[in-house]
């Protein structure tokens, strides 16, 4: 599954034939799809933001259903980020980096409905590292790619930090298990608006890092074909 600026595609990576599922329709030109993860119910989930340096809170949280059908779940976000679900499917986990905030949310599985809002982290500072991208882990606590400070952190579902990682990267943005046995953390970063100190000081920046983890992941969910 893709998201582009607005659109939402199937892509075959054997061939790069790439099929349109569904158009969001998103408003002014300035604002753009983000982070995007399928969920336990079969759907595509994915947020918007605006691409403007103030980044109003005008984004907001979709549903895509296999049909492209397109639900709007969550509004008022800066940039949508962090989507990552509990092991068994009952917890969603969704962050906006610019508000530096982080939900959690009861999930219905058959149906995708959201309910039960519960702000488990708020104002988190930019050495503490802004939650970017997201993930869960088999003990069902949320990992986040701190993208201000060079570090990940691991959260419990009520938002206590557990730990907190450094790693060679100047701003990274998600993260995920990968791995035969969902062992290996898998870490993307970014190199847009970063000083050239700070990409001196870490080189790996804008690479794929992959390193062991102390915990197993949760497995990734499947996008449905019904």
């Amino acid at each position: 599954m893709l998201a582009l600026t607005r659109q939402v595609l199937f892509f075959e990576p054997q061939t790069g034939k790439t099929t349109l599922l569904s158009k969001i329709e998103l408003g002014p030109d300035y604002i753009r799809l983000n982070d995007g993860r399928v969920g336990p119910d079969g759907a595509f989930w994915v947020g918007s933001m605006d691409e403007r340096p103030n980044r109003e809170p005008i984004g907001a949280l979709y549903r895509v259903t296999p049909k492209g059908e397109v639900e709007v779940k969550v509004t008022d976000i800066r940039v949508s980020n962090g989507l990552a679900w509990s092991p068994d499917g009952r917890k969603m986990f969704h962050s906006d980096t610019r508000s530096a905030w982080i939900d959690r949310w009861d999930f219905d599985v058959e149906t995708g409905g959201i309910s039960n809002r519960v702000r488990i982290r708020d104002g988190i500072a930019d050495g503490d590292g802004r939650p970017d991208g997201g993930a869960c882990d088999i003990e069902g606590n949320y990992w986040s790619a701190g993208i201000s400070g060079s570090l990940i952190n691991r959260y419990d579902q009520d938002g206590r930090l557990l730990l907190s990682v450094p790693v060679p990267l100047a701003a990274p943005t998600a993260l995920c298990f990968g791995g035969d046995n969902l062992d290996v953390l898998c870490l993307t970063s970014t190199v847009e608006k970063q000083s050239d100190m700070k990409l001196s000081e870490h080189p790996l920046t804008g690479t794929l890092v992959a390193c062991r983890s102390p915990v197993l992941g949760s497995p990734a969910c499947l996008f449905s074909d019904i």
